[in-house]
């Protein structure tokens, strides 16, 4: 077998065609899949929009319902009705300042995705250093061999071990006595 076979009798270009074949149906396969996965996202996230938009809606009108009812709740146990406005807004921005505090130190603790990060850095240098050819190929052995080996016509060759070709260039048996057909393997 020569070196640009390997065990399956496929040739490097074949391989490396296969081998690109294989990495495209990858490549596709992984944005088809992170299609299906958006698009779910993406109904949920509507659809979680859709509703706190309706809930934001409600408590925006429920809001001075609320508040009125405070503020008169507090008039009743004998504070003037001025105070009691005034009770109920300090309370709202009480309330408003603490939430504000409360999303400023979780925005604070977002981070950047460092995982997804390192996982591209390292897919990047594992595609960086893989090489089209798993072993060197040693040219100049090569051509040293080719060099020093005359080249015999195909005829004078195939008549060396003993095969008789036909008109669509199969190799066959001498002896035509087995009904098998080996394909001509070109080097």
């Amino acid at each position: 077998m020569s070196a640009a076979h390997d065990d399956d009798g496929r040739s490097l270009g074949q391989l490396f065609a296969s081998a690109t074949a294989d990495v495209s149906a990858l490549v596709h396969d992984e944005i088809a899949l992170v299609k299906v996965e958006l698009r779910q996202d993406v109904k949920r996230a509507l659809f979680g929009s859709g509703a706190i938009g309706v809930a934001l809606t409600l408590a925006f009108f429920a809001m001075p319902m609320f508040s009125m009812a405070a503020a008169y709740g507090i008039h009743a146990l004998g504070i003037t009705l001025g105070w009691s406005f005034l009770i109920v807004a300090g309370a709202y921005v009480l309330i408003a300042a603490l939430l504000g505090l409360v999303a400023y130190g979780r925005f604070k603790k977002v981070k950047k995705p460092e995982r997804s990060i390192e996982s591209a850095k390292q897919t990047a240098a594992v595609m960086k250093n893989a090489k089209p050819h798993p072993r060197p190929l040693d040219t100049a052995t090569s051509l040293d061999k080719a060099a020093a080996k005359p080249a015999l016509p195909r005829a004078d060759r195939d008549a060396g071990r003993g095969v008789v070709r036909d008109s669509v260039s199969d190799a066959v048996p001498d002896s035509m006595t087995g009904s098998t057909r080996a394909p001509d393997l070109k080097m």
